[in-house]
């Protein structure tokens, strides 16, 4: 394997005109969540193509049960640390709940601040047709829009909670009918969420912009997982279409343990980890109190 340092020296900035030549050429796409400046450069060094900040922050990080009450005062702090991590991948902040559903105003308002607060480079919006034109006058506004389509966690209660899309279809048809929608209001991209592979593969095919999957199959331009995720470090639950490349939990919990014994066995901290004075100068202090 060659050393992480020099790969990074020798790759450019990724920007949306490579996602869609990516997409052209057959090259899959490699976006992942990351939530504070270790991971983000990480995934920097490592070579992904995105780094989406998303609102699963709330639930993995944070601890809510669900992302909705994530706030955009929680999120562009995050955003900052991701964005002073990583200088190569696409930095796409996503838009918390009632971020962007309001008004138009609000949408590029709370849009803009992403970018020029928390240092991203394009904005995530859930929702299909009915987000269509909140998309088109964010990107009108000169920001860069990801859409987000099948299951969208900020109104799964409104589709039956997190339930697969596109199993007939019907469904497959409207969510086909969504994608064109986003397309054609200027999305750069989409996030396919838990949409039957057969369905997303349709997708794909007919757009001209990157599909990116999450739970939705191999047919899509690329993929997204939540870092936790991928790293075994949210235990409340593991979705089927994530996998688990290192279980980081069970790590973690062996090294505090060691390192708990250590401390209460008086093992550590040992010479090594101590700093010591000059022997004529430990003179001077006098006797050690005992207890």
């Amino acid at each position: 394997m060659e050393p992480l340092t020099e790969h990074r020296a020798e790759r450019k900035k990724t920007t949306i005109p490579d996602l869609q030549k990516m997409k052209v050429e057959g090259r899959k796409i490699v976006m992942v969540t990351s939530y504070d400046f270790p991971s983000s450069q990480i995934a920097d060094q490592v070579g992904v193509d995105s780094i989406l900040v998303g609102d699963s922050y709330g639930m993995v990080v944070l601890g809510y049960e669900t992302t909705i009450p994530v706030t955009m005062d929680e999120l562009l702090p995050v955003c900052r640390a991701v964005n002073r991590g990583s200088s190569r991948p696409l930095l796409v902040g996503d838009m918390p709940f009632l971020s962007f559903q309001v008004s138009q105003e609000d949408a590029i308002r709370n849009a803009g601040r992403f970018i020029k607060e928390g240092g991203m480079e394009a904005v995530k919006i859930e929702g299909g047709k009915e987000m269509a034109l909140i998309a088109r006058s964010i990107v009108d506004s000169g920001i860069p829009v990801l859409g987000h389509i099948g299951v969208t966690p900020q109104t799964a209660t409104l589709h039956g909670g997190y339930r697969v899309q596109g199993r007939t279809a019907k469904e497959g048809e409207r969510l086909i009918a969504n994608a064109r929608a986003l397309e054609e209001a200027g999305a750069f991209g989409i996030v396919l969420e838990m949409v039957t592979e057969e369905v997303a593969g349709r997708i794909t095919g007919a757009l001209e912009i990157p599909t990116i999957g999450i739970g939705s199959g191999r047919y899509c331009d690329g993929q997204v997982l939540v870092l936790n995720d991928v790293l075994g470090l949210y235990s409340r639950f593991t979705p089927k279409f994530a996998k688990r490349y290192v279980d980081l939990s069970q790590m973690i919990q062996r090294a505090l343990q060691e390192y708990s014994g250590e401390v209460r066995s008086g093992q550590f901290p040992s010479m090594n980890n101590v700093f010591s004075m000059d022997p004529a100068e430990v003179s001077k202090l006098g006797p050690r109190r005992k207890g």
